[in-house]
């Protein structure tokens, strides 16, 4: 049992808060029984350590400790205290797991024929980042693709929002903007800039082939020359009287009326 929350094994936990630190060990922190059980299951050659409070690991003994153990992974029972001493949330659930970070290259993800993706430029907020990526991941996406100005997807932040989806497809970062978009259109990928400016609305929108949607900012949208380089820009439409749309849920919407096109034999499923 773990119990003294100053030790130097807890210290370096709770140090994986910074993104400086995370860069330096490409490691990163998962808090929350769910996505750490989504790690364990569908990534646990990338999972270094597990920890638990003797609350939770009785709790998660079957869907989570003992597939852990299964797996040969190191699991770790702590006190309450040491627990929130490594947890960047306030409320902690009593699960934590420090994991590798994947090296998803967007050339693998070409490699693969995708049909639906997304690409994330200079997306700022935390939990839109993190709502995106778990949206993709339902909507059948095969990857998600981020912008070397967004928001790091390892913060715990993002991690937490995305509810374990950061484990069921690929996430490629630090990309450029303009060279992703060229990468793409190489590829034989439509690039939908989805804006307020667009012109064509999304119901009528060729969704028919494969397909990125091009997400922006938060507050400023995509910048003219990004729109300008897409093979379409469009616009989801509002009906009511709300002035736009919150970032994340434009983006889901957008998936989802892809995944509808698509079909069962788009995305990754």
């Amino acid at each position: 049992m773990m119990d003294n929350p100053r030790s130097d094994r807890v210290r370096s936990v709770a140090a994986l808060s910074k993104r400086s630190v995370r860069s330096r060990t490409g490691r990163f922190a998962v808090e929350g029984p769910q996505g750490v059980r989504e790690a364990v299951r569908h990534a646990p050659e990338r999972v270094r350590d597990v920890y638990l409070t003797p609350d939770a690991a009785q709790r998660y003994a079957a869907d989570l400790v003992e597939p852990a153990r299964a797996a040969g992974l190191w699991v770790h029972e702590v006190t309450p205290e040491v627990l929130a001493a490594m947890a960047d949330a306030e409320a902690p659930q009593g699960v934590l797991a420090v994991v590798d970070e994947a090296s998803d290259a967007l050339a693998d993800v070409l490699a693969a024929a995708p049909r639906l993706l997304v690409l994330l430029t200079h997306v700022r907020d935390p939990g839109n980042a993190g709502t995106v990526i778990r949206g993709a991941d339902a909507a059948g996406a095969d990857a998600v693709l981020v912008s070397d100005a967004s928001v790091d997807v390892h913060s715990p932040k993002v991690v937490r929002s995305t509810a374990g989806s950061l484990f069921h497809l690929p996430v490629v970062t630090g990309l450029d903007v303009a060279a992703t978009l060229a990468a793409l259109r190489a590829a034989g990928v439509r690039t939908l800039a989805a804006d307020g400016a667009g012109t064509t609305l999304l119901p009528d929108a060729d969704l028919t082939g494969p397909h990125c949607w091009v997400m922006g900012n938060e507050a400023w949208g995509l910048p003219a020359q990004t729109r300008d380089a897409c093979d379409e820009v469009v616009r989801v439409p509002i009906h009511g009287r709300a002035e736009s749309l919150n970032l994340a849920m434009a983006a889901t919407i957008c998936l989802y009326a892809s995944a509808g096109v698509l079909g069962s034999g788009g995305g990754a499923g």
